[in-house]
């Protein structure tokens, strides 16, 4: 049951968007272009207060284009809501969820935890070797799975480590700030590390700007390092100037492994690896992302590694929240209302480096305190009205700004793992949050700039 201040908030949120959709509304709106301006501020309102679960928002933008749009209830000139309704079945939900059965098939195998083992060996005790290969290994592992995932799986690694340090210890701080970092900064790297990516790739191909799995790790992956790199040197230089050793027991012996899952085991790697390759391999077979995804779609549940329960426990509600999200930006572009707005926007006598940084910093900011993939939802398709020569340039700046919120516990989920360990304080979080959230949008602006001249 709902709080009394969840329904406080939601109220307050239907109040205010009511409010703000009454202030902007023009005598010349249609019923449909006054209707989405209310779902918009609704929606935004419910995704900052959290009113409600972000996912659930999804369904309430489907259902709510489908009878506001849809039907002569509410407007004299009912729409075809299909192309709401079948964002469902768009290119970038195929992709999220390819990289949803790769991760859930590795972690039932057990590869990610063979990594961390064989990294935890090669780190040895050097403290400041230990961050490097640490954060290293996150950074890899979110770029193919959900750093949500990746950020509990490390620190739940190192946990025998950090018990063992005292709350007070400055290395076990680093160890725990410096993952939630690298999970989030390793995001950028490939199309399927974090939900903008593949919403950036789908509004870029849907104008007619194709971003192919190769051609975004071009621009991502080399961001990704470098912050995370300029991250681990932060951390060393703050927290790790004493180099006593970490003690380390040696992994626990492995478990007898069965030739049945051995054989299951040696089914996923080969899966992953050929997935990987296409991905990368697409500009010589002009396959697409979404289309490479169909091989863990088919072959991981065929094989038997993914039952009917694996599938249902995979991140269905990140899937909604993306498919509401698509279906919001199609209902602004449908009505007119972002070309009206952005065409406003565009007036501005601004050269396109400060529009860029207009957008990448409200990214940053918005995607601190709601959700990255609703912030990327509402502004992907708002930059690209307002600098439609410049499609891929804007998809990719606010795709990878995304990934550069972490000043608070709640900025994403890799953060609010490690403030749950109890061995960092809220204003620690800072640290990471002001280097990546400030330098990042700006490295990635100059990045793009230089790479598409």
């Amino acid at each position: 049951m709902p709080t009394s201040r969840q329904l406080l908030r939601l109220l307050g949120s239907f109040i205010a968007a009511l409010a703000l959709t009454w202030l902007v509304r023009e005598p010349a709106f249609s019923d449909s272009q006054v209707y989405v301006l209310f779902l918009l501020w609704f929606s935004i309102g419910l995704w900052l207060t959290e009113a409600v679960p972000p996912f659930s928002v999804g369904f309430f933008i489907l259902a709510y284009l489908a009878y506001a749009l849809g039907t002569g209830l509410f407007t004299d000139m009912p729409q075809d809501v299909r192309i709401y309704l079948n964002t469902f079945s768009s290119p970038v939900i195929w992709l999220m969820m390819g990289g949803f059965l790769l991760a859930s098939a590795m972690t039932k195998t057990k590869l990610d935890a063979d990594v961390i083992r064989i990294a935890m060996k090669v780190c040895g005790t050097d403290p400041k070797r230990v961050l490097f290969g640490m954060m290293t290994v996150t950074m890899v592992f979110s770029m193919l799975i959900s750093n949500t995932a990746t950020a509990a799986m490390v620190i739940a690694a190192l946990m025998p480590v950090m018990v063992k340090l005292s709350k007070e210890s400055k290395a076990a701080k680093a160890l725990v700030l410096g993952i939630p970092i690298a999970a989030t900064t390793g995001g950028m790297g490939t199309i399927i590390g974090s939900p903008p990516n593949a919403i950036a790739v789908g509004a870029a191909a849907n104008a007619g700007s194709p971003i192919d799995f190769l051609h975004w790790m071009y621009y991502g992956l080399p961001i990704a390092v470098f912050l995370t790199l300029l991250a681990w040197k932060m951390l060393v230089r703050l927290y790790m100037k004493e180099t006593a050793p970490l003690s380390i027991e040696d992994p626990p012996a492995g478990e007898t492994i069965e030739p049945g899952f051995r054989a299951k085991r040696t089914t996923v790697l080969v899966v992953v690896l050929v997935t990987v390759t296409l991905w990368l391999t697409s500009p010589f077979h002009h396959l697409s992302a979404a289309a490479v995804a169909a091989v863990p779609l088919v072959f991981l549940p065929m094989c038997r590694i993914l039952k009917a329960e694996d599938i249902r426990a995979i991140g269905w509600d990140t899937l909604i929240l993306v498919a509401g999200g698509l279906a919001l930006g199609a209902s602004l572009q449908q009505t007119g209302l972002l070309s009206l707005y952005a065409g406003r926007i565009a007036t501005l006598e601004v050269p396109d480096a400060v529009m860029y940084a207009l957008l990448a910093y409200a990214t940053m900011l918005f995607s601190n305190v709601m959700s990255h993939t609703a912030t990327s939802t509402v502004l992907i398709p708002m930059g690209m009205a307002i600098l439609p020569g410049n499609v891929t340039e804007v998809c990719l700046i606010i795709g990878l700004s995304a990934s550069t919120a972490l000043f608070l516990p709640v900025s994403t989920p890799p953060n609010a793992i490690a403030y749950s360990t109890g061995m960092i304080e809220q204003k620690e979080l800072r640290l990471g949050g002001m280097l990546v959230g400030l330098l990042g949008p700006a490295l990635i602006i100059l990045w793009v700039m230089l790479l598409g001249s």
